[in-house]
């Protein structure tokens, strides 16, 4: 990864999770350069969620230290990050994420696997990308991916036979992440992003937030309101132990919350 300047923040910690402090377009440059030449690595982007469920889960954890990357995905996450006097540069969520990614992998001839979603999502995605960014779709796959992330010998040898550069995969978190995880040597030269619900975007099955919704912090309110079944426990009964994970991290000295970029 290119260093940014003599001196400047490569990692900030937020609980148990050391966050890349990188911006939107060196993510994208990182990304195309770990694709292109075949080192491959596991890209998360973990949220408010993500820190609850990773108190909660050593198995969680253990994947997440092992990611290649780790970007800031929600507002409420980059706002902590300046409160606690370690900020991130900018909100890299999987939702504009993934968009971007496509683009670029259009223009550099990066082919893609498209694997999780419900039914019929994952195809319609990729015909989405295909028409509009002009990927070229390595694969598509809706697979049953059990809760520890294991998945049928197939399922893996179909992704290996593909030969993408980048995997999508959307089965939620943090079945996406153990999935990854579990079969990191078996795809060892692929990117692998873990990407929640971004497919339901890219297919149109799901409306994003307005841009300023989302800059205001208000993507998960406008999220629930489509699907408060689904959505409601987690945002207003697991989410908010956020706040205990936020003030144990500001109990830790700054300088161990922090890793510095060596001088080139």
């Amino acid at each position: 990864m290119p260093p940014r300047g003599q001196g400047s923040v490569q990692r900030v910690r937020i609980g148990p999770v050391w966050l890349d402090a990188l911006t939107f377009a060196e993510t994208i440059d990182e990304i195309e350069r770990r694709a292109a030449a075949g080192m491959g690595g596991a890209v998360f982007t973990p949220n408010v969620d993500h820190m609850v469920n990773l108190a909660r889960s050593p198995a969680f954890r253990a994947a997440y230290a092992r990611a290649s990357l780790a970007l800031v995905d929600g507002q409420a996450l980059l706002w902590a990050s300046r409160l606690l006097g370690t900020g991130l540069p900018e909100k890299i969520s999987g939702s504009d994420l993934v968009p971007r990614i496509l683009e670029r992998a259009g223009k550099r001839g990066l082919r893609v696997y498209f694997l999780g979603g419900a039914k019929g999502v994952a195809a319609e995605a990729a015909e989405v990308a295909r028409r509009r960014y002009g990927v070229a779709v390595a694969g598509v796959d809706s697979p049953m991916v059990a809760r520890d992330g294991e998945a049928p010998a197939e399922v893996i040898a179909r992704i290996l036979e593909a030969r993408p550069h980048l995997l999508l995969v959307a089965l939620g978190a943090p079945k996406q992440e153990l999935f990854v995880d579990r079969y990191r040597r078996e795809l060892a030269s692929i990117v692998s992003l873990g990407i929640g619900a971004s497919l339901d975007f890219v297919a149109g099955r799901v409306r994003r937030a307005p841009a300023w919704v989302s800059r205001a912090g208000f993507e998960w309110l406008f999220r629930m309101a489509q699907d408060p079944r689904r959505l409601a426990r987690r945002y207003l009964l697991d989410d908010p132990r956020f706040a205990a994970i936020f003030f144990r991290t500001l109990l830790v000295p700054r300088a161990e919350r922090l890793q510095m970029r060596k001088s080139p």
